[in-house]
């Protein structure tokens, strides 16, 4: 594993890292709707992600994040960490409302239905998603309060 990931994946477990992200988090949106999902702001460091787009849930407007993903099966897992917030990130109460989504990555944009995982089902997603992102664990001890939701996204 590359100097720069093995650093990455220590300080993302950090607070400071959470601030840093949540300022990073619009730069990384801009840069990957440019690069159709080429390029973000952690592929430097081999951090997968895609940029999902959603239904706003009130507004019906369209609404981009950043997210950093794994492969499961024949999907895509993503985590509704919020840098382990003590509330649930915003688009994903918009997938519950609206599971059809998109999903734009590597040049190519691809439409997805989302189902939130439950059970041993999470269980194991959460294990693929924590080896990619170790952080998440940390997330998860700050965001207490709540579970996190973890959503599998199927292409359609």
């Amino acid at each position: 594993m590359p100097a720069i990931r093995k650093a990455i994946r220590k300080l993302g477990a950090t607070r400071a890292w959470s601030a840093v992200g949540r300022f990073l988090a619009p730069a990384d949106r801009i840069l990957l709707r440019a690069t159709r999902g080429r390029l973000g702001v952690g592929t430097a460091a081999g951090l997968r992600t895609v940029l999902l787009t959603t239904t706003g849930r009130s507004s019906g407007q369209e609404r981009q994040v950043p997210l950093l993903y794994v492969r499961h099966g024949d999907g895509l897992v993503v985590v509704a960490s919020n840098w382990g917030g003590q509330r649930h990130p915003g688009w994903s109460a918009n997938l519950l409302a609206e599971p059809r989504a998109r999903v734009t990555h590597a040049g190519r944009t691809w439409p997805v239905r989302a189902r939130l995982l439950e059970g041993t089902e999470r269980e194991g997603a959460w294990a693929a998603i924590v080896a990619h992102w170790p952080a998440y664990e940390e997330y998860a001890q700050r965001a207490a309060q709540r579970t996190i939701r973890v959503f599998r996204l199927d292409r359609v």
